[in-house]
């Protein structure tokens, strides 16, 4: 039988075309599209400081990191769930606005949620004994009634501001039984986002359906969640940043919109509006430009773990 040459040029084709498949398939974009949540927005403007509001604050934060985001990574597509100080979808009410949040970064395709908020803590209340009053009662009937005196003490009531700081992130904690979510800190002197008006209704966790949608999130977005949120407070502290105890895990009202979105999501309380110090630096030029730049750094890290598989990138989704 008379056997063909093959060219050197088929060769070449040959050798060039399985690496550059592998190539194509290892450069797949981990981080396509990432959704920024400023909290809070129009009716609802969150803590309040001496000047300035939670609501005003994280939207000048989100548009600033989402801006550094864009020029760091131009391939990813970024999405705000707000841009002006509004309730997002320009929704009535703050339940309508938590579940539009959800909605917006699942119908994006977000391969990442950033929620920024800012922290509160009430005053602290003192107490003092200023003097005593004298009070007269009775006891006893007819003949065997008797006056009794005693002295009662008199107080003085005052506050005086809290002088809690720094920052803290938080996931979403799908059992507090589990051994992975209780990996993860838990301070006892929790602010956070509490809403005690919202009727949002928690994941009933004996629901088939429920259970199942939050396997695959604990398989596929805690892990992620944690090590993202892992470096942004690794790069505050590094930044001098009052150390608050590392990632926090809730699962309560106040951060339901973390486990609605089908992805790896975090919830950043970048400071506190109660510390007057602490308020005007998140405010300032200096402040906003070093949480983004955190914010940034820990993304940039984030990527590099995902790209190299040191957690898994895995494109299925919860919902």
């Amino acid at each position: 039988m008379k056997q063909k040459l093959l060219t050197p040029t088929f060769w070449l084709i040959a050798f060039l075309l399985p690496s550059s498949c592998f190539t194509q398939q290892s450069q797949k974009k981990v981080l396509r599209t990432i959704v920024i949540d400023p909290g809070h927005g129009g009716i609802d403007p969150g803590a309040r400081g001496s000047f300035s509001t939670e609501a005003e604050v994280s939207l000048a934060v989100s548009m600033k990191l989402g801006k550094a985001i864009g020029q760091e990574f131009p391939d990813t597509k970024i999405v705000y769930t707000r841009t002006t100080d509004v309730l997002p979808g320009n929704k009535s009410n703050k339940t309508e606005a938590l579940r539009y949040r959800a909605d917006l970064a699942n119908s994006s395709g977000g391969d990442l949620f950033i929620a920024i908020h800012c922290n509160s803590a009430p005053p602290i209340r003192h107490s003092e004994v200023v003097g005593y009053k004298t009070v007269t009662t009775y006891r006893g009937k007819g003949k065997k009634k008797k006056r009794v005196t005693k002295k009662v003490p008199q107080y003085r009531y005052w506050t005086t501001p809290n002088a809690a700081e720094g920052t803290e992130t938080y996931i979403w904690a799908l059992n507090k039984n589990d051994a992975k979510v209780n990996s993860v800190s838990k301070i006892e002197e929790d602010y956070g986002e509490i809403d005690s008006t919202s009727t949002i209704t928690l994941p009933d966790p004996s629901d088939p359906a429920e259970k199942a949608r939050m396997l695959i999130y604990a398989q596929n977005y805690f892990r992620k969640s944690l090590t993202f949120a892992d470096l942004i407070e690794k790069g505050f502290q590094s930044q001098g940043r009052t150390y608050r105890g590392g990632v926090k895990q809730r699962n309560d009202k106040g951060i339901w919109v973390l486990q609605a979105t089908g992805m790896p999501s975090v919830l950043v309380e970048i400071g506190f509006m109660s510390n007057r110090e602490e308020e005007n630096y998140i405010n300032g030029e200096k402040g906003e430009d070093e949480i983004v730049a955190n914010i940034v750094n820990a993304l940039k890290d984030y990527k590099q773990k995902l790209e190299s598989r040191q957690i898994t990138s895995d494109d299925k989704k919860a919902f």
